[in-house]
């Protein structure tokens, strides 16, 4: 059981961290670097990106996140190894956070830009970029940057507690 819960805080701590710098990524390069392009171009790399970032190793880490964190909650309750519990549930809440946020804002805001259809087929690029609404996926993708950032940090500091319990 001991082996057990250790190897979930481990994954849970890998899986939230490759979602911070996800997050991140979009964050500080990916959403900066799209908003200064033209319409066409926006619309075209973000239907691209969107449609490439649903892969099995993207969805490993931003549902392994949730589930293995929970997981080793779970499994540190009834332990002698309590000490990391109250990081491991605070990064529970701040990752679960970022989870609903995604399904809330901002695959409704990518649903609503891949229904615009292929570029070259779309009358009036600006609109569609208009509709997307931009500053709000930007503004919300930073609030998931900052919670699933805050998520690892627990974690990070879980695994101190759960190595320094004897």
């Amino acid at each position: 059981m001991e082996l057990l819960r250790g190897v979930a805080l481990v994954a849970a701590t890998i899986t939230t961290g490759l979602m911070a710098g996800v997050f991140g990524l979009y964050t500080h390069t990916i959403m900066p670097g799209l908003r200064r392009t033209d319409d066409r171009t926006f619309v075209a790399a973000f239907q691209s990106i969107d449609k490439a970032i649903i892969n099995p190793w993207f969805l490993v880490s931003y549902l392994g996140a949730l589930l293995f964190t929970g997981l080793a909650a779970a499994l540190h309750l009834g332990s002698d190894t309590r000490s990391a519990l109250p990081w491991i549930a605070a990064a529970f809440v701040l990752y679960l956070a970022a989870f609903v946020i995604t399904f809330a804002v901002n695959v409704p805001l990518n649903d609503s830009i891949k229904a615009a259809g292929h570029p070259d087929g779309i009358g009036d690029l600006t609109s569609v970029r208009k509709r997307f609404n931009e500053a709000r996926w930007a503004a919300w993708n930073l609030v998931r940057t900052l919670t699933s950032t805050a998520a690892f940090v627990c974690l990070t500091w879980a695994l101190v507690a759960y190595g320094g319990r004897n």
